[in-house]
């Protein structure tokens, strides 16, 4: 019998007041039991609305009822069909934005969890396998070489794979997952599933080299003369963004890319690691993206008293995930919107003390589409702080570009890659993720290593690989 309820059964999680103070995943997932209750929501729609929303075509439907069934192997298999990385999808995707906005169900009441599900489904394999090998393929086919061990290059990673290339992955840090370990809290994606997730792609054949800066040590040029056939750069955007105020390079200044690789990548919140960081009392993250809710929450978890997120637009504007936002506040974290720093004051050893801010007020749309933020003269106020997050965007290291002649990129130094193929303007060289597009989601970039893996091997196969 269907459920016909309008809400989603609810996902355990830790108090606010517990979770605030330790790096535990907040979300703790469905039983066998919630999710077959889950399932019955779905309307088993032949059209199939949502797959249209998914980056990666996961046929949703489909895993959803062999859920029902309790058939919980056979949904495994059906996402692992076209997604790569389950585990970290059902965590980190906005499913509310994609498949779940596209879902019969939410015209009257809310959709169906399908990131619920997709967790509960994955999760279940995890346990399940975490002792089986996953068997291994026969990858003795051309090389291709795949710059970057993030979404993007992991999915395309392995969609070559699994059609016989022999791929190797090269990461500059020490250990591979790019995003998905330096930028994206333990308590909101744990990182041993991520490294579960990428032993399993090691065990197809895929080969990770760490340790391995491309620019530095070999050039794209250099990967053609060893032989590899195509290259794949999903390098990421870890250049920070600043916004060039008076201040911004006192002590206490972070941006919040090595202030979130500290926690998460060097585990600064462990009082057995030697990372250095800074156990502020408080603290102020500009921005009001996912990422600048994950700042604030991890400055909670490390002591801080009052953390804030200082926003220029209003909450409705807020670029982060409603879930993310509605987490933070549950966890004390301070909104202060239609704000804007215009300078950080120091102290005598030149520390931060002070953030100096003004109101704004919404004016007409700009080219986002949003009301554009106007500044509210003589609005001017101070903020006492001990330490500033700049959490206001990213964009691609120019390492790769300087060193590759020929290689196209826009003003922003996004590298020029067609969307549908990833194909930038050199010959079998391919792009994706936030390397062509500049931050974005895991899920996109994970679309456009799909993609990409179906044009190369296009390319590789002489084939035409304008669509």
């Amino acid at each position: 019998m269907p459920n016909m309820s309008l809400n989603k059964v609810a996902m355990p999680e830790q108090h606010p007041d517990v979770r605030n103070k330790n790096f535990d995943e907040v979300a703790l997932g469905y039983t066998a039991e919630d999710a077959v209750t889950e399932a019955e929501r779905c309307l088993s729609c032949k059209n199939k609305p949502c797959v249209a929303g998914c980056p990666v075509n996961v046929d949703i439907p489909a895993f959803i009822d062999k859920i029902k069934e309790s058939d919980f192997d056979a949904a495994y298999d059906i996402i692992a069909d076209t997604n790569s990385l389950p585990a970290i999808c059902g965590r980190v995707c906005p499913q509310e934005t994609q498949c779940e906005q596209l879902c019969i169900r939410a015209i009257k009441g809310e959709s169906v969890a399908i990131g619920r599900l997709e967790r509960f489904a994955a999760d279940h394999h995890l346990q399940k396998e975490s002792t089986a090998e996953p068997a291994a393929r026969d990858v003795s086919g051309e090389r291709v070489a795949v710059i970057g061990s993030g979404p993007a290059s992991l999915t395309c990673a392995g969609d070559l794979a699994k059609l016989g290339y022999k791929v190797t992955v090269f990461e500059a840090f020490h250990v591979a997952g790019g995003v998905l370990m330096y930028g994206i809290p333990e308590f909101r994606l744990p990182k041993k599933i991520v490294q579960t997730e990428i032993a399993a792609l090691e065990a197809m054949g895929v080969e990770i080299k760490l340790n391995t800066v491309i620019g530095r040590l070999f050039t794209i040029d250099e990967f053609f003369e060893q032989g590899y056939k195509a290259v794949f750069i999903g390098s990421g955007a870890g250049l920070p963004s600043f916004m060039n105020i008076p201040g911004e390079n006192l002590n206490g200044m972070y941006s919040a890319n090595e202030f979130l690789t500290r926690i998460n990548l060097m585990k600064a919140y462990d009082d057995r690691a030697d990372t250095p960081i800074i156990r502020a009392d408080r603290v102020a993250v500009v921005g009001g993206g996912n990422v600048a809710m994950d700042a604030a929450r991890c400055a909670k978890r490390l002591g801080a008293h009052e953390v804030f997120i200082v926003y220029r637009r209003s909450e409705v504007e807020l670029p982060a995930r409603l879930e993310e936002i509605h987490h933070a506040k549950e966890e004390g974290i301070i909104f202060k919107l239609l704000t804007n720093p215009t300078r950080f004051i120091g102290d005598d050893s030149g520390w931060i003390k002070q953030m100096e801010c003004v109101e704004m007020e919404l004016g007409e749309p700009d080219d986002s589409g949003r009301r554009r933020p106007v500044r509210k003269e003589g609005s001017e106020f101070l903020l006492d702080i001990d330490v500033a997050v700049m959490a206001i965007g990213t964009s691609p290291n120019p390492l790769i570009k300087s060193t590759t002649k020929g290689l196209e990129a826009n003003k922003w130094g996004c590298i020029v890659a067609d969307e549908e193929t990833g194909q930038t303007s050199l010959p079998g060289v391919f792009a994706g993720g936030d390397a062509v597009t500049g931050a974005a989601t895991v899920i996109l970039a994970m679309g456009a290593g799909k993609k990409s893996a179906v044009a190369i091997d296009k390319y590789i196969k002489g084939e035409d690989t304008s669509g």
